[in-house]
């Protein structure tokens, strides 16, 4: 028995507003994640391109200008037990009854971070691939991998004190802004 015109109508509904609420419990969470990029930070850029050094553009997820000098950060949100090592090219998450794969995201933040440091020489550079909670790293973490409340607050502890770093490191930190290309069609975030 097939369901009727209204029954229908009744599902694609309820499918678009799961869809609506997944789409906005995704933007909220994101948009409180850059606010916590903002406060450790001393100014803050995301999705941007750069030039990548080689003649192409690479894309940067986030900067943070911090004392320790610009932070390159590539966020991961994955849920589950994860397994990678810097020498393995896949890494694995078993969550439950489920298991996949992805690439060793290492390389592609090693580029990001050279693109920085090859466009910027004069300021330190570092870059980390930064996972949520609800991700563990059970046999230990990879060496550049970090977990993101943990690096947070490092930041944060590093802002209190006052470094005349920043005000060493700005016009680098212009000179990025100037480089900068918006890679998404909202407009280029910063503080």
């Amino acid at each position: 028995m097939m369901p009727d015109y209204t029954t229908n109508v009744l599902i694609i509904i309820g499918l678009g507003l799961l869809i609506l609420l997944a789409w906005l419990v995704t933007r909220r969470k994101s948009a409180e994640t850059k606010a916590r990029f903002r406060k450790v930070s001393k100014a803050y850029l995301a999705d941007f391109l750069i030039p990548d050094g080689q003649g192409g553009q690479i894309l940067i997820e986030h900067a943070l200008l911090c004392p320790r000098g610009i932070v390159i950060i590539d966020l991961k949100d994955v849920e589950g037990n994860i397994f990678g090592s810097d020498a393995m090219h896949d890494w694995t998450v078993i969550t439950g009854k489920s298991r996949f794969t992805f690439a060793n995201p290492q390389p592609g933040m090693f580029d990001r971070t050279a693109a920085v440091s090859h466009l910027l020489p004069d300021i330190p550079v570092s870059g980390y691939v930064a996972f949520s909670d609800r991700g563990k790293f059970t046999k230990g973490s990879p060496g550049h991998v970090v977990n993101l409340n943990a690096l947070l607050k490092e930041l944060a502890v590093e802002a209190k004190s006052t470094s005349e770093a920043l005000d060493a490191y700005w016009p680098s930190w212009e000179k990025l802004r100037a480089e900068a290309v918006v890679a998404q069609v909202a407009r280029l975030i910063e503080d």
